[in-house]
């Protein structure tokens, strides 16, 4: 008798096949569910529109309505749940003309997203938030994060007017190094206290001890390389302290990190590590490496000042431990758009 392991590979396969179905029926369900409440949410508004607007009409409608559809088909059909419906339609109305197969299709997203998402007024800012959410697969809580840290808000004060639009209709696209790049990046999933004083050793810890939520502030398209890189020339040896790979843009990329205010010591180091890199670590296929210093406090004048008047490779961002105030950036935007 042949022993079980023998046939693991096919179990493994039909294992496999069984949760890819099973994940396949969850999403059919969620997206049959998402069109339903945005067909209640429609039959809600016309019929609204033939009572004249009236509010007092509306609120009998919803009334009549949750007490009868929660008599018939239970919980999930309070009054409040039937408003968030009609706000669901009327936020993301589309044109008759688009069958009814599409419009199913479109609701990739479950629920719980899309209350979120409708919470968000600006509706380029809301569909950049729709387009990262089915692209990268955000939970609800990962959604929620990218949301609080102003993801939008970063992104939109480090692009210019076309690269801003396109954030809306693409979500965000990776085609060069600036592409990557955030200021401030948000590292409050480290639970370091913003006042709390600790080496850069014990930075980089927390980091690796939370990996998988450092690369998704990173963003798309990294791969972790390693800490505490060594590359040694002249008898010296150095250390890169993270390095990342970025399949987007086909490069290294390497992150210094500094507790304290940027120097230009500090550039200057990163320029050697990035040097090394393209010289002797990458394949003659690859783009250039690309290096990013995380640091507290960065002073704009000396980074560009130190650095080449064409440069595309070497960056600095602060970084900031806390969860920043949403409002202190809508207000930067507000200026400059002035």
């Amino acid at each position: 008798m042949e022993k079980p392991t023998a046939h693991q590979s096919l179990y493994q396969k039909i294992h496999e096949l069984l949760l890819d179905s099973k994940q396949n029926i969850v999403r059919s369900v969620n997206s049959t569910m998402v069109y339903t409440y945005y067909e209640i949410g429609r039959m809600i508004v016309e019929d609204e529109q033939q009572g004249k607007h009236r509010a007092e009409y509306g609120k009998q409608v919803l009334e009549f309505l949750s007490q009868q559809l929660s008599q018939s088909f239970g919980r999930g059909f309070s009054v409040v749940n039937l408003r968030q419906m009609r706000a669901f339609y009327q936020t993301y109305s589309i044109q008759q003309t688009v069958s009814a197969e599409l419009k199913e299709k479109r609701f990739t997203l479950s629920w719980s997203h899309y209350l979120l998402l409708m919470r968000i007024e600006n509706p380029d800012e809301r569909s950049f938030y729709e387009i990262e959410s089915e692209t990268n697969r955000w939970s609800l809580r990962e959604l929620q994060r990218q949301f609080d840290s102003a993801l939008y808000e970063r992104l939109v004060l480090s692009r210019d007017k076309d690269a801003v639009q396109q954030l809306s209709k693409q979500g965000q696209h990776i085609e060069k190094p600036t592409d990557i790049l955030k200021d401030p990046y948000i590292l409050e999933f480290l639970d370091l206290p913003e006042l709390h004083k600790y080496s850069e050793f014990e930075l980089e810890e927390a980091i690796i001890s939370k990996l998988e939520h450092f690369m998704l502030e990173l963003g798309k398209g990294f791969t972790f390389c390693g800490r505490q890189v060594r590359i040694t020339f002249d008898e010296q040896h150095f250390k890169i302290d993270l390095v990342f790979y970025n399949r987007l843009l086909q490069c290294f990329v390497l992150i210094d990190l500094k507790i304290g205010k940027l120097t230009h010591q500090d550039l200057g180091q990163m320029q050697m590590y990035v040097n090394y890199h393209d010289r002797f670590v990458k394949l003659p296929e690859e783009n250039n490496t690309i290096g990013i210093i995380l640091c507290k406090d960065k002073n704009e004048s000396l980074v560009e000042i130190t650095l080449p008047t064409n440069n595309n490779q070497i960056f600095a961002s602060k970084y900031k431990t806390v969860l920043p105030d949403k409002q202190d950036f809508i207000r930067l935007l507000q200026e400059n758009e002035m």
